[in-house]
């Protein structure tokens, strides 16, 4: 057995190939006499059982027999071997061929062993490296060209490799980064939160991500997205790869739009409740204006004297009328968007409520020889509301109704009970109806859906629906468009099951004519 140093012993075991030593007993048998790692793994043998023993006890008879042929052949000719492998081997590495190599005496005229090295796939390890290559490559391009900034660190915190986005994006020179901190970048107020969760970060291997805030090279602040992800290579070494995206254009949209955002609810709020309170201001002088071109018109205090007075108060009266209706329509919607209006709930008789509304407005629809009708079951359930806003309802979508209806056609307040007592009341007219588009439209405040020269069709503030809607859901109830130009339109209100409170029967009565 030859004699092997304890350095050549490790080498001759750590060796990244298959490695044995053969030698022969006075019978010519070939032995084993020491196998590396690799050796023992490619065989399929166990260290304790081969060495020493023959290889016919360890191949089988093939194998035995090819490998014995080729160590007499390099015994007997002293000259290297090469021979191939044979298939059947029970390990999972890939050995080409073997390298025997007769090691001679000090003599040099007899071989005193055999050295057997195994011989690689070269074209397998040539593939294998170019793949290697190509995705070294492919990575490499990815982080040249990525638009995000990324900062791979190592175990501690020193910058080692950053790509050009970073520099372009902040403005530093790759020398100036790399070897130092990465806690050195961000401001004062978040280092010691960088460096406590760094340490935890590449010990646990959890990623993270959120945002924090970078000085630029010419001193200025940055706001950035950041994400990382620990990536650990050979020998247990752990780096961090930091993905940086800059959202400084971002955060000051953000902070632009909040400051006008906060403004402009400061300013409605002021609006809102600048309305709110000229409630007293604006009515006072107008209900004067009202009393005394009543008592006037009337003639109370004796007459006129001329007949073109009463006619010229006739006037004043119905624009001051005309001026109050758009006044507390404008401070009905001051108050609900101001939120101070509180409903006054009561049972409300649902069929009383709509007599008395179309009472209070045949005159004008008499005026325009508009036809006001109601159908709606007998025993309606009583509805639990405020009956002041429900009334206002009523008002505003009737008399939108006959404003936007055409001489001869009929104006209808109908009422659906639903299974589960909810209750619908809808208001029916034969009149020009509203564009598809526009329906959004005329729900909003001071939404004008008609442009045209005849004023009669949109004399007004244009608070009619968007004051039914607001006052609807303060009911928890919604309202409803359906229209078609030309053909008319219908207004749902949908009341919730909860607001009636008796039963009801579902035979039909009609009010027509009121």
């Amino acid at each position: 057995m030859p004699d092997i140093s304890p350095s050549f012993d490790q080498l001759f075991q750590k060796m990244p190939i298959p490695r044995f030593i053969i030698g022969w007993d006075e019978e010519g048998e070939f032995k084993i006499i020491r196998a590396n790692d690799l050796a023992l793994k490619y065989f399929g043998w166990e260290k304790r059982i081969v060495q020493g023993q023959c290889i016919r006890e360890f191949l089988d008879h093939d194998n035995a027999e090819h490998f014995s042929q080729s160590f007499e052949v390099a015994v007997s000719k002293m000259r290297p071997v090469t021979i191939q492998t044979l298939p059947g081997m029970p390990g999972n590495i890939r050995v080409y061929g073997f390298y025997i190599t007769p090691i001679l005496a000090e003599d040099e005229k007899t071989v005193q062993f055999l050295d057997v090295v195994g011989q690689m796939d070269v074209a397998d390890q040539s593939i294998l490296q170019r793949e290697r290559d190509d995705a070294i490559s492919l990575l490499t391009s990815i982080f040249d060209v990525s638009e995000v900034g990324i900062v791979v660190t190592d175990h501690n915190r020193h910058i080692i490799r950053v790509n050009e986005s970073f520099i372009r994006t902040y403005g530093w020179k790759r020398e100036e980064l790399i070897n130092e901190d990465l806690a050195g970048i961000v401001t004062p107020d978040e280092r010691d939160f960088v460096r406590m969760n760094y340490d935890e970060f590449i010990k646990s291997g959890v990623h993270s991500s959120g945002e924090m805030k970078i000085i630029r090279a010419d001193g200025s602040v940055a706001n950035a997205l950041f994400t990382t992800a620990t990536m650990e290579l050979s020998q247990s070494r752990r780096f961090q790869i930091t993905t940086v995206m800059d959202i400084t254009l971002r955060k000051q949209m953000e902070q632009s739009l909040r400051v006008a955002k906060d403004q402009a609810d400061s300013s409605n709020r002021s609006k809102s409740l600048f309305l709110a309170n000229m409630s007293h201001e604006l009515r006072t002088p107008l209900n004067a204006i009202l009393g005394f071109s009543e008592m006037m018109i009337d003639e109370t205090f004796g007459p006129l004297g001329h007949a073109k007075y009463k006619e010229y108060l006739g006037d004043v009266h119905s624009s001051a009328n005309h001026l109050l209706e758009i006044i507390n329509e404008v401070l009905d919607m001051s108050k609900i968007e101001a939120g101070r209006i509180d409903l006054d709930e009561e049972e409300i008789e649902v069929s009383e409520m709509i007599a008395s509304t179309l009472r209070m407005l045949d005159s004008r629809a008499f005026g325009k020889n508009v036809r006001l009708e109601a159908v709606y079951p007998e025993n309606l359930p009583m509805l639990f509301a405020d009956p002041r806003l429900m009334r206002q309802i009523m008002i505003n979508l009737v008399g939108n109704a006959v404003k936007f209806s055409h001489a001869n056609s009929t104006v209808t307040v109908e009422v659906d009970v639903h299974f589960d007592k909810a209750l619908t009341i809808i208001v029916r007219d034969q009149g020009v109806g509203i564009p598809a588009d526009k329906i959004n439209e005329a729900l909003e405040p001071f939404g004008q859906v008609y442009d045209t020269a005849d004023n009669s069709l949109h004399q007004g503030t244009g608070l009619g629906l968007p004051l039914a809607k607001a006052m609807t859901r303060l009911h928890g109830g919604t309202l409803e468009i359906k229209s078609q130009v030309g053909k008319g339109t219908a207004i749902y209100v949908h009341m919730p099951s909860e607001r009636s409170l008796a039963p009801f029967n579902t035979s039909q009565k009609s009010l027509t004519d009121l």
